[in-house]
């Protein structure tokens, strides 16, 4: 039996998760403020603690802050939270908690995180909380694992990998990276490997001395040194040359520089994140990129989902995008709400804020409609093919399955079959039989 001790104010809420827990077999604690909470932690020893954000007398975030410094006792804590918020979500995972939960919790998840956190001890280190701009919106529930992912890596060195379509919010990820790390009072600088020639990108990165090419009349910084003390961010490193690939693993590996043209190497203090679009490991599979710097760059990964995976997100970041491009802000009406949240987003948040962006500018008075937005009528969703008839067959009623999400892939992706491709996870030789064999037309 397990001591547990709940701080919450919420007498309601309090007392129903404490008939939860002792339900389970464990002896529980309830204490009402921040300060009662750091009296019982004082006198007994406490086998895990169940913490509100929201306190009478402190926050949440502060009595983690109390527990943390007690190096005797150090419980595993969950935190709870009636108004969830990429923030103390970051912040709480970065201080140690053991998990982030909003209210209300099913007993389910309750009992599966307080087994977890009973028999795994190890926590995350404490890191100095630096100030920052909330950017980072998640709502939806796979967004919200992606904040606690970001919370865990921040405190480290590690490098991170980002992963996630094109326009889902890699780089918001990255700085969300950046913000709360350590280095967050130094620079956060953003290079996409994709946009400069690869001719040029050693240079941008590397920089170089004067004479070492044609047209280098003075000595050029480079890149890694200007992020110096911060991290640095090479978006789309999936398209980089595997010559520029050999001298990133060096840095890596010996935390070291060569400028063009120069002699000596020069130490960088840089903490590297890598994002792409592309499977890095199907290009590694096909001899594309070095297989050690994928393992390198691959220490922590962090996949971004698409914006239609998460559509709990849309009207919150569609209403940040409207103050942001308004002011005052405007006002989304119930039609055009649920035209956002039902399209297919294949440009993802990019494509959402652009859609914004224009709506802001078309509408007349405070209110933006439909019409304005300019979206297609979403995508009907795939229909389970009728039992009826030959689709009794199983060989006819998976063709018919087949059929239907090829053109569906096709219309959300525009038409584009090499996109339509990877949406379905085939290659594009067998996309082009499949709709040579049912017919369809991109």
């Amino acid at each position: 039996m397990a001591r547990i001790l709940i701080v919450d104010d919420d007498a309601g809420f309090s007392e129903s998760l404490a008939e939860t827990v002792a339900s389970l077999g464990h002896e529980v604690l309830i204490a009402k403020s921040g300060k009662q909470g750091l009296v019982f932690l004082e006198r007994h020893k406490l086998d895990a603690i169940f913490l509100d954000f929201r306190l009478p007398d402190m926050s949440g975030i502060n009595m983690l802050r109390a527990i943390k410094r007690k190096p005797d006792s150090n419980p595993p804590v969950i935190m709870l939270t009636a108004y969830s918020s990429v923030d103390n979500t970051i912040e709480a995972m970065k201080l140690g908690a053991f998990e982030h939960l909003a209210k209300p919790v099913e007993r389910q998840t309750i009992e599966s995180i307080l087994r977890s956190a009973l028999t795994m001890h190890g926590m995350t280190p404490r890191y100095t909380a630096v100030p920052h701009e909330d950017q980072f919106i998640a709502r939806s529930e796979c967004m919200r694992g992606v904040a606690k992912l970001i919370g865990r890596a921040a405190g480290s060195s590690a490098t991170v990998l980002i992963t996630g379509e094109t326009g889902s919010g890699k780089e918001i990820v990255a700085r969300a990276l950046h913000q709360h790390s350590a280095r967050a009072l130094h620079s956060f600088v953003a290079v996409n490997c994709a946009a400069i020639p690869q001719e040029l990108l050693e240079s941008e990165l590397f920089g170089h001395v004067r004479g070492a090419f044609t047209g280098a009349i003075t000595n050029r910084a480079g890149i890694f040194r200007q992020a110096n003390g911060g991290t640095l961010l090479l978006d789309e490193i999936g398209d980089m040359s595997g010559n520029l690939q050999a001298k990133l693993l060096r840095v890596l590996a010996e935390g070291m520089i060569v400028p063009l043209g120069a002699e000596q190497p020069l130490p960088v203090d840089v903490r590297l994140l890598a994002a792409t679009h592309r499977d890095l490991g199907q290009l590694v599979a096909e001899g594309k990129f070095r297989q050690d710097l994928f393992y390198r760059l691959n220490v922590i990964n962090i996949h971004v989902p698409p914006l239609r995976e998460r559509r709990d997100d849309i009207p919150a970041l569609a209403e940040y995008f409207i103050a942001q491009a308004c002011d005052p802000p405007k006002v989304l009406s119930a039609e055009a709400r649920k035209t956002l949240e039902m399209h297919s987003w294949p440009g993802n948040v990019r494509e959402l804020r652009n859609v914004i962006e224009r709506a802001t500018v078309l509408s007349r008075g405070s209110m933006i409609e439909v019409k304005d937005l300019g979206l297609a009528d979403p995508v009907a969703p795939i229909a389970s093919p009728t039992m009826t008839g030959a689709s009794h067959h199983l060989p006819v009623a998976l063709a018919q399955l087949e059929e239907t999400m090829i053109k569906t892939a096709l219309a959300e992706a525009g038409g584009n079959r090499a996109e339509t491709a990877r949406r379905l996870g085939i290659r594009r030789q067998l996309l082009y039989a499949k709709m040579r064999y049912y017919g369809i037309e991109s």
